[in-house]
């Protein structure tokens, strides 16, 4: 018998359900990456959370376009001289582990301590492929973050910050303070976030709003702006991809949002009320 769904409780659940996702696009026999430690990572309750989300498989494909994006832009800019990839709030992602890095990376991962915890034991027989390091934090700490920002800036030449899955649980005042205070340490030359429009938040909070606010987590940032919200902040956008055409691209659409896609072209222009998500590569300004 199946394990009856789960909800989500905490913040932290939101990384075992996304890694479900990656599990199972993993397993498929067109996978479009291959992560041989999600399923590890997502344990059990990662898939009865997925259960317990509404539409949760039918949803799968943003998840999924957010993986491959991401996965190509930090190899790129690790080509482009990275010696120092941060991955804020890096949930159980395993690049460093599964991603053709070079030995000489420095790669920090920053989590909640609960987090680092649970992926230091499940991933203990593991190498990574990288000079992989993990430090427990709490990022809502503004003075724990401005110190942590600056300490590890002091030790690269050229860093790429990762917030996955971050931004849009916080709210546009500490988006705004991050983005200064990566801009300011100097050595944070290249960021890569995923982000929303007002309009697919909104639809966002109609679908899975109740979960995530129950588990302490509501969504929250979606700049009217769009990527130029940054550009006060130190930040021009280098790379804008929208996750529905770049799944019709990958063959990730159901057949109806296919048909959509082939019939409404990628649009080029930002406008708040579109349903728009995507993931952009920044460089400081």
């Amino acid at each position: 018998m199946a394990a009856p769904a789960e909800r989500l409780a905490h913040i932290s659940d939101t990384a075992l359900w996304v890694a479900a996702y990656r599990a199972e696009e993993s397993e498929r026999a067109d996978a479009l990456f291959h992560d041989p430690f999600a399923r590890r990572l997502a344990g059990e309750r990662g898939f009865r959370l997925l259960d317990g989300m509404p539409k949760g498989r039918q949803t799968a494909w943003p998840m999924v376009v957010r993986t491959v994006l991401m996965d190509r832009m930090v190899l790129d800019a690790v080509d482009r001289g990275a010696d120092l990839v941060l991955n804020l709030a890096a949930g159980l992602d395993a690049r460093p582990y599964r991603l053709a890095l070079p030995a000489a990376l420095r790669w920090v991962e920053v989590d909640l301590p609960g987090m680092i915890d649970n992926k230091s034991s499940v991933l203990a027989a593991e190498r990574p492929v990288c000079r992989l390091e993990r430090i427990a934090a709490d990022l809502s700490d503004a003075a724990v973050r401005r110190s942590l920002l600056a300490d590890l800036a002091r030790g690269a030449g050229r860093a790429l910050v990762i917030t996955e899955g971050l931004l849009i649980y916080l709210d546009e005042v500490n988006v705004a303070a991050l983005a200064d205070e990566l801009a300011a340490a100097g050595r944070y030359r290249e960021w890569i976030a995923d982000l929303v429009s007002p309009g697919l938040l909104k639809r966002l909070q109609s679908t899975w709003g109740k979960e995530v606010g129950a588990a302490g987590a509501p969504f929250r940032f979606a700049p009217e702006k769009g990527p130029a919200f940054f550009a006060d902040h130190g930040w021009r956008p280098a790379e804008v991809h929208g996750s529905f055409h770049a799944a019709a691209r990958l063959k990730r659409l159901p057949w109806f949002l296919s048909l959509i896609a082939k019939i409404f072209p990628d649009p080029t222009d930002w406008k708040p009320r579109r349903v728009w998500g995507g993931v952009v590569r920044f460089e400081r300004l």
